[in-house]
Formats: structure tokens, sequence, C-alpha cells
């Protein structure tokens, strides 16, 4: 039999059949996917082959197999011995959800995880959340931004997760999909959801005032099935987000903006970095690149990989 799994935990793994049912399930033996070395073999949106086995009290359901994935989502694990934690499997569309204030999303984050996202090809909305909290500060930034990801085919919102109004269009745009919910602990994520769907009941956590930062509601990805339609994924917050499974000189290939240059360059390898006559640098001097998205490659291109994240000084 078939299934699709809604959550990981581990060692569990909650699985919806294709009658609808829910199941829980063990894997067989120690499953490896294609090479891939992950803390989570098997992840929320995962196509799975069970058996079923009939006790005198019980079935016993076992994952045996996961079917070809069309995407995957992964960032660095916090376990040393592994390379990466792959958040979700198969959406169709990834929201990232963005705060400037309470707490401040960086836009070093904002820019590593559409280069991600770009990597596997998941179109990614951005939704600009709390924005009755901001001041002027915040929604010039928002402003600006806004245009920068929109001309690069980012489509943006400015939203109140609470607001039914603001996220409307959402339950349309998910209806018979399957999409994920991402972005920093604290930002509104499982409220975003549960405004979707009330009837989730999902709990909310609450904001650090020491660091104003989520403290973690979420600890595992989980799809949730929603009533106006579709599939949303809620995934744990994530205070960094270092690339992995990338080569460095492939960095720009996933800026839509300097991919469109790539041929430019005087030098067929030119890595845009100090290298005469590139047309990458002439575009940020000439402000047809933003300067904060050209910092973020510069970070990407310096970093030795053992760093997870790291703060740019745009604001």
């Amino acid at each position: 039999m078939q299934g699709e799994v809604i959550k990981s935990t581990g060692k569990w793994y909650k699985v919806m059949l294709k009658d609808g049912s829910i199941v829980q399930a063990a894997v067989k033996g120690k499953l490896r996917l294609a090479g891939l070395k992950t803390t989570n073999p098997i992840a929320a949106g995962d196509v799975v082959n069970l058996t079923a086995i009939k006790t005198t009290s019980e079935t016993i359901h076992t994952i045996q197999s996961v079917e070809s994935r069309k995407n995957y989502l992964v960032r660095k694990s916090t376990n040393l011995s592994k390379q990466m934690q792959i958040i979700a499997a198969n959406v169709d569309r990834v929201y990232l959800i963005v705060t400037l204030k309470s707490p401040e999303t960086q836009v070093a984050f904002i820019d590593r995880f559409l280069v991600a996202a770009e990597s596997f090809r998941i179109p990614t909305t951005i939704l600009f959340n709390k924005v009755d909290v901001y001041g002027q500060k915040e929604e010039e930034l928002m402003f600006y931004l806004t245009e920068i990801y929109e001309k690069l085919g980012y489509p943006c919102h400015h939203v109140i997760a609470e607001n039914a109004k603001t996220i409307h269009f959402l339950k349309e745009e998910i209806a018979g999909k399957k999409v994920m919910i991402s972005g920093n602990s604290g930002v509104g994520k499982t409220t975003l959801v549960n405004s979707l769907d009330p009837n989730l009941k999902l709990r909310v956590g609450e904001i650090s005032r020491a660091h104003e930062q989520g403290k973690h509601t979420t600890t595992f990805s989980e799809m949730h099935a929603l009533e106006s339609g579709g599939y949303i994924i809620d995934t744990p917050g994530i205070r960094a987000f270092g690339l992995v499974d990338l080569e460095k000189e492939h960095y720009a290939h996933y800026f839509p903006e300097m991919r469109a240059l790539l041929g430019a360059c005087k030098f067929h390898n030119c890595r845009h970095l100090e290298e005469p006559k590139c047309a990458i640098k002439e575009a940020v001097e000439e402000e047809k690149i933003a300067g904060s998205r050209y910092l973020t490659y510069l970070q990407l291109m310096s970093e030795d990989g053992s760093e997870s994240y790291r703060k740019n000084d745009f604001k």
C-alpha cells in the first residue's frame, strides 16, 4: 500500500493512506535515500510504500521504501555527524514568512532561503507579516525589498496573520496544492495556519523578550489538510539557514538577476569577485543588481562550509 507522510518524528511517522485514513508507521531497518547524508531519511510530504501485518491486537505498519521526490528543501543540521536535514518534500510552492520587527528577519536570511529554493526549482512567495506593528523605518524597508524581490519573480504580500482579509488570497492559491510555510522562529507561521483553518487549533508560541526570537512550538514539520482544500506543511522555526549540497561555482545560477548575465562576463569561468570586465559587478555598480543581494553572494562565496548563517550589514 502507499501513503503520504504527514509528520516525521524521527522514529515514527504519521502516514495518510489513499483512503484518507491515518496510520503510525516505523521504518524498516536503516533506510538510506540516494546516498544522502541526512538526519531524517523521510520528511513530511514524502510518498512511501508500506506493508501491514495484522496481529491479534493491532495492525503494524512498516515503511519499506520512499518514492522518488520531485523536490525537497534542506538546511544544515545541528548534528555535526550529518550533513543536512530535509525540511519537506514534494511541495508545489513555499511561502517564506518575513517579519521586520518582533522578531527581525535578516535580509541575508531571505536571500539564502531563496537560493536554496531556486536550487530545487521550488516557486517562492514572500509574506511580510505583522505589518501592523511596523514603524516608518520598517515600512520603508518592506516596500524597498518588495520592489527588489518582485522584479526577480518572487510575489510579495503584506499581511497580518490574524486578519482574515489580508490572507484570504492564500486559500485560493493553496486549494488543490501542497505548500510549505517557513521562516524564522516567532514570525507567525503557526498563527497563519490557524487563521487559514481555525479548526486546526495549533499551539502558538510566544516571543522571547530577551532576544526578540520565537520560542519553538513546532519541533517537526507537519502537513495539515485545510478545510478550504489543499495541504500546508508547517515547519520548525529556522534561526540559521546554511546552504548544503551546492557547489560555490554554481551559486550565481540561483540568483535570477545574475543568471541572466552569466554569458556576458569576459571570462567564461568568472566567479564575479575580483575578475575584470565582470558583467555582474558592473550591474551592481549601475544598481541593476541590488547591493544587498550581491553582498549575500559574496558572503556565500567566502564561507568555508562550517558556517551556517551570517548577518549582513544591509538595512
